[in-house]
Parts: C-alpha cells; structure tokens; sequence
C-alpha cells in the first residue's frame, strides 16, 4: 500500500488527528501569550525580580517532555488536560523572554520625549513601549508555536490524541506509513505557522525600524 493510498483510506483518522494536534497548539500558544505579556510587562517595571523569574520559568524548558507530561498525567490523569497544562509551561519562556527584552530595549529618548508631553504611564506603556516592543513580542511567539507543535506529537503518549498519535503507532508496529502520516503533516504545520507569524511579525514592525534592519 502506498502512502497515498494510505492517506485516502485513512483519512478522517488523520483529519481528526490533524484538529486535534492544531487544537492543542492553538490553545497552549494561547495560555503563553495570557500569561507571558502581562508578567513581562510587569517584570520590565520590577527589573530586580526579571533574573530570577525568568531563570525559574527557564529551568520549565529544561525538563524533558515525557517527565512534564509525566507530572500533568499524575496530576489531571489521561487525556488534553494535562497535555495543554505542559504545553502551556513550555509555551511561556520565548515568549515572555522576548515580551521582557523588547520593553527593556525601548530607547529611553522616546520614554522622555513622551513623558515631556505629558503622557502618563499607561500611555508610554500602550502607545510607545508595546508598539515598539511588538516585533520582539511576536517573535517569541513565532518560536513558542513552532516549539509546541513540535512538543505536541508527544501528547499521544497519555491519551490526548494529535498527530502524535499515528507517530506513536508507527513506531510500536514498524509501520512507516503511520510515521509519516503524523510527521510530514506535523512539520508542514510548523513551517506554516513560522511563515504566517514571520509575516505578521513584518508586517507589525514600524517601516523605521525595517530600514535599520536592513
């Protein structure tokens, strides 16, 4: 049987699977980007609790994917529960390291100048920090979603379905078709999805800043 034919005869399985893998990226990337803003936000006003925060949420990164899912399955038991929950942690780190840095690395000349026309705090903060901040902040979430899609395949191993699942199943009968099944669409989403991110991270980067870049 070929891949293709493969494919046609399994096909609802790999669509569903396909959903789900998207679901669970989708949600996790999500749950970073609620949490990772505002505490990078308020991380860049209390510079002294950035180092150790940031090397607390780094050690997260640190730990290899089955141990995580391993704590979120005693935890939540089988299924997307403690798979989003792990997926989430790992979400946070890019993601709140690029929020941190693109606030902090906002010239200071363009703080003044709008203190000096009387912007209050929220203001500099919504107006000129964020808007300049935006393209770091949106790279951290282009390398967030491309690392879980990735990490997502593992979600299989403890009931939460994606593409990991027909990974998996290769894997335990020697059967390649399941393998490629679940890792070409897997990679194909990765590569989609740092494409659309780049592009909007272009696209929200102010033309002066482009100019400097090049």
């Amino acid at each position: 049987m070929t891949i293709t034919q493969f494919v046609t005869k399994n096909w609802v399985y790999i669509r569903d699977s396909l959903v789900r893998h998207l679901e669970l990226v989708v949600i996790a990337v999500l749950i970073g980007i609620v949490i990772s803003i505002p505490l990078g936000i308020l991380l860049s006003r209390n510079k002294k609790l950035a180092a150790p925060v940031l090397a607390a949420v780094g050690v997260i990164q640190t730990i290899p994917g089955l141990v995580m899912l391993g704590f979120a399955l005693l935890l939540f038991g089988i299924g997307m529960k403690p798979a989003i929950f792990a997926l989430s942690l790992y979400a946070i780190l890019p993601i709140l390291r690029n929020t941190y840095v693109g606030i902090t690395g906002v010239d200071a000349g363009c703080i003044e100048a709008g203190r000096g026309i009387g912007m209050t705090g929220s203001q500099v903060l919504f107006m000129l920090e964020l808007p300049l901040a935006l393209p770091s902040i949106v790279s951290g979430i282009r390398i967030s979603t491309v690392y879980i899609v990735s990490w997502a395949t593992l979600a299989g191993l403890i009931g939460a379905g994606g593409l990991g699942d027909l990974i998996w199943t290769g894997l335990s009968n020697y059967n390649t078709q399941y393998i490629l099944a679940g890792a070409i669409p897997s990679a194909v989403m990765a590569f989609l999805f740092s494409g659309l991110i780049g592009l909007a991270q272009r696209a929200l980067t102010p033309r002066g800043l482009r100019r400097v870049k090049q």
